[in-house]
């Protein structure tokens, strides 16, 4: 259309257009294909596809009961039946999903106005999980309180912006062996699929059981065994809110995935829950009990803002009588949040083409640490686990979204859905069950990546992988793979010095290649420029205007540039921040 073309180009030649550097603005690194109309679009089908975070986020962590008191005495040690800790509870999931909601809007809309990047931000799927299964634990029964957990958070958000700021970060992400990183990916993905398989926060197709493990599961809630927590023979599978989940809320949403419908997954959720909101039927979130008659009453509102009352600023300071797993917990939010955050930002920014060859980094990638960071401690303040980078956002991009302008619409849209909380805040867990599932099954795919072929790289990586779920804490699974992988590729360096060269495996040339040292170097370009006495250190050095040439061809003409007068050029998007 005439007028869109029209509104596009003066946006483009306008400061907006300069500053997000789009299409025929004039930047020397315009943003090849980037136009104001797709970009708003794309940032939208951004939304549609990360929207399942506003009810899994809040529906996983208020599983903790988050500040709730828990007095259900001998009879009841962990409140699952009493009135006054269920209705507290649910309380702190309506506040969860403003958080949710706030945080998400605020992160993403900051990371596409300063560090330029079509990637929004939400609190991240794995450590949600890890902070209220292995942190908090189901109704507070883990050994660190919800307050003092995120006080952890709060550290480890301000602890992030030190390391991105001096490049540490980067560093610490691409120093960490290439197996262990892979194997990280997919273990979270079991772990988010056997929390989906549970009746928790998923379908209740799995629990635990006395002679074995686990066992099948399915059977309704009310014929639960309430001494083992099995379910009888007879009642097996018979639950109905289980086949709801499996059908319309896994099997409809992959059908839709398979032909590429925009916002997939947040429709099963939507369908499920519609089937699940009459009252008086077998299905229905809203049984006539206390609980049920609370949440239905909130439900009715439709549109209304929820404020944030039980679990704004609780963060507690006095950690001494947790210090150990204070530390633990605080040291694994860091290495997981390194690998997660910093793993998404790099595989969505060479999504987007902008990353550059030589310096291994992307446009903006300091900001974009920084923004990261501080939305961390903000969400701690709310109440949320920590924030990170959506592989969702790769709806945007696969839209057209190469710029903050996506990220900004995003943003938007999440603000927008904080005055719908009466809805998201009554989705049922057989809704969002199905949604971890799909999600554990999609941090499979990076299992291919793993480099089998070498044992001291495989073994080190299948142990962080079975120890995930197995044990049901991320924390535990990496300490393992790391553990395994330091002691034998250790023991096989000493060998090998030892025995002068003449002792090393075979197969040892396929070990995939690890160091200490990256070809960009540690220091950011920020700091880069400052030690090299420009004044102006905090401005981006010129460059060639980025073309729309393929990668593989710029990467060829930058070498034979490069040999002719000893100069490196930019490729692709070359990494300097729009500013520090």
């Amino acid at each position: 259309m005439g007028w869109v073309h029209d509104f596009n180009t003066k946006v483009a030649k306008s400061p907006v257009g300069r500053w997000f550097q789009l299409e025929g603005s004039g930047h020397p690194r315009e943003r090849k294909g980037s136009h104001f109309f797709t970009e708003l679009r794309a940032g939208v089908a951004a939304f549609f596809a990360m929207a399942y975070i506003l009810a899994v986020n809040s529906s996983i962590v208020a599983d903790t009961g988050g500040t709730c008191v828990c007095n259900g005495g001998p009879d009841d040690p962990t409140c699952k039946v009493n009135q006054e800790y269920l209705l507290c509870a649910a309380e702190v999931k309506r506040d969860l999903v403003t958080a949710t909601a706030a945080i998400s809007a605020l992160s993403s809309f900051c990371m596409g106005l300063f560090a330029n990047l079509p990637v929004s931000l939400a609190p991240g799927m794995g450590l949600n999980a890890y902070f209220a299964y292995t942190v908090v634990g189901p109704h507070g029964t883990g050994a660190v309180p919800y307050s003092v957990a995120l006080t952890a958070i709060f550290v480890e958000g301000w602890v992030f912006f030190a390391l991105a700021l001096l490049g540490l970060r980067q560093w610490l992400a691409r120093a960490i062996p290439r197996s262990i990183k892979l194997a990280t990916s997919v273990g979270i993905g079991l772990f988010l699929t056997l929390i989906g398989f549970t009746y928790s926060e998923g379908i209740g197709l799995l629990t635990g059981a006395v002679s074995t493990p686990l066992e099948l599961a399915g059977c309704a809630a009310s014929a639960v065994d309430p001494v083992t927590g099995t379910c009888p023979d007879g009642e097996k599978m018979r639950s109905p809110t289980l086949w709801i989940g499996i059908f319309c809320g896994g099997v409809f949403t992959v059908l839709l995935m398979m032909y590429r419908v925009k916002g997939a997954i947040i429709a099963g959720i939507l369908l499920v829950s519609i089937i699940s909101w009459p009252r008086g039927t077998s299905v229905t979130y809203f049984p006539y009990t206390a609980v049920g008659d609370d949440a239905f009453d909130f439900f009715k509102q439709v549109v209304s803002f929820h404020p944030i009352s039980k679990t704004l600023t609780v963060q507690r300071w006095d950690i001494a009588e947790y210090g150990g797993q204070f530390g633990l917990a605080f040291i694994t939010f860091l290495y997981v949040d390194i690998l997660d955050c910093t793993g998404t930002l790099y595989s969505m920014a060479r999504f987007a083409n902008v990353i550059d060859p030589v310096t291994e980094d992307f446009e903006g990638s300091t900001i974009a640490y920084m923004v990261d960071a501080i939305s961390i401690s903000i969400g701690s303040l709310l109440g949320s686990p920590p924030v990170t980078a959506f592989i969702e956002s790769g709806a945007g991009i696969s839209e057209g979204g190469r710029t903050g302008l996506t990220a900004m619409t995003t943003g938007i849209c999440f603000f927008i859905s904080i005055f719908f909380a009466p809805i998201f805040a009554s989705i049922p867990s057989w809704a969002t069950g199905c949604v971890l599932v799909l999600v554990g099954s999609m941090m499979m795919q990076a299992v291919t990546e793993i480099n089998w072929r070498y044992i001291g790289d495989a073994i080190p990586a299948f142990v962080t992988i079975c120890a995930m779920p197995f044990t049901y804490s991320i924390a535990d699974g990496l300490i393992g793979g790391i553990c395994l992988y330091i002691t034998l590729n250790t023991s096989v360096w000493l060998i090998e010095k030892l025995s002068g060269g003449r002792i090393v495996p075979p197969n040892k040339a396929e070990k995939d290649p690890w160091t200490w040292r990256l070809r960009g170097g540690i220091m950011p370009p920020w700091m880069v420029r400052l030690s090299a006495g420009k004044k102006d250190f905090f401005r981006n050095d010129p460059v060639e205007s980025v073309s729309d040439v393929p990668v593989e061809e710029q990467i060829a003409n930058t070498s034979s540039k490069n040999s002719t007068d000893g100069r490196s050029a930019a490729v692709a998007q070359p990494n300097h921040e729009k500013s520090g």
